[in-house]
């Protein structure tokens, strides 16, 4: 299966973003012919203040982005990984980060809201509070795709091991991990957490990621991008350089076998609680 990362720098335009999403899958599909794409975190609005968010945010599965996202899928017949949208939820001040999934024919096939809220204060002294706005998942979510068992992460999750052993234990064999990590962080944490999240669960480990520079209120903040996938060694086998864009690479299924069966650490793990 091949599979591409689009790499953005997605911001307060609505608009703009979806132009710039949709032209980015237009490019992929006529030079590169992906059987899977997925988009970054917070593809279709990116920073502003709340109530732009809250403006900005969609019920599925009425929408620009979820519209657009199921249109490409079925325009191209390829399967789509919609980064992460924001949803109004019912009865909900909060919003949802979530994931939607769709198959070659436009059907929405998962959808997976963020478990961990990035609530945080970085080197640079700048606070995070995703909870203020956002409100975590609680599910687990699993699809298929072309044989293929694939897991729904999203950005911070990556920093929580339980949730990937989770997916592994759902038959997970890539997981999927949009994202929009800082700069800050991610310059010192991204590789790293990506490819220990890939041998730990011996998955493929694919994440889009969000780059550059957008507005959060009157702060100009920044992201760190290089998406990447890393295989089931843990070994890096594309990744992004600096701006928007995007990587492609095949995954192969009997490699994830060749990798359990000389580390079965699945057999071998020891509940310690």
């Amino acid at each position: 299966m091949k599979i591409a990362l689009i790499q953005m720098n997605s911001t307060d335009d609505k608009a703009a973003n979806l132009a710039q999403a949709e032209a980015l899958i237009e490019d992929v599909m006529a030079h590169e012919r992906p059987d899977w794409i997925s988009l970054p975190e917070v593809f279709s609005f990116m920073g502003g203040t709340r109530a732009d968010k809250i403006a900005a945010a969609e019920t599925f599965p009425e929408g620009a982005a979820y519209t657009l996202m199921r249109d490409l899928a079925r325009k191209h017949g390829v399967h789509i990984h919609a980064g992460s949208m924001l949803e109004r939820i019912a009865g909900e001040d909060r919003l949802g980060n979530t994931t939607v999934a769709f198959n070659r024919s436009g059907d929405e096939v998962a959808r997976y809201r963020k478990i961990h809220m990035f609530d945080v204060t970085t080197p640079d002294g700048q606070d995070y509070r995703e909870s203020a706005t956002m409100k975590p998942g609680e599910d687990v979510v699993t699809y298929a795709c072309e044989g293929v068992t694939i897991g729904c992460a999203i950005c911070y999750d990556l920093r929580f091991p339980a949730l990937f052993a989770a997916l592994v234990a759902r038959g997970a064999q890539m997981i999927a991990l949009p994202s929009a990590f800082t700069l800050q962080t991610g310059k010192d944490h991204w590789d790293v957490l990506c490819r220990a999240r890939a041998i730990e669960t011996q998955t493929y480990f694919a994440a889009a990621a969000q780059t550059g520079q957008f507005r959060q209120g009157k702060e100009t903040r920044a992201t760190y991008g290089h998406s990447l996938l890393a295989d089931p060694w843990g070994l890096v086998v594309a990744k992004a350089s600096d701006g928007t864009g995007y990587v492609t690479a095949r995954i192969d299924t009997a490699r994830i076998a060749r990798v359990r069966s000389q580390i079965p650490v699945a057999q071998q793990a020891v509940s310690l609680i």
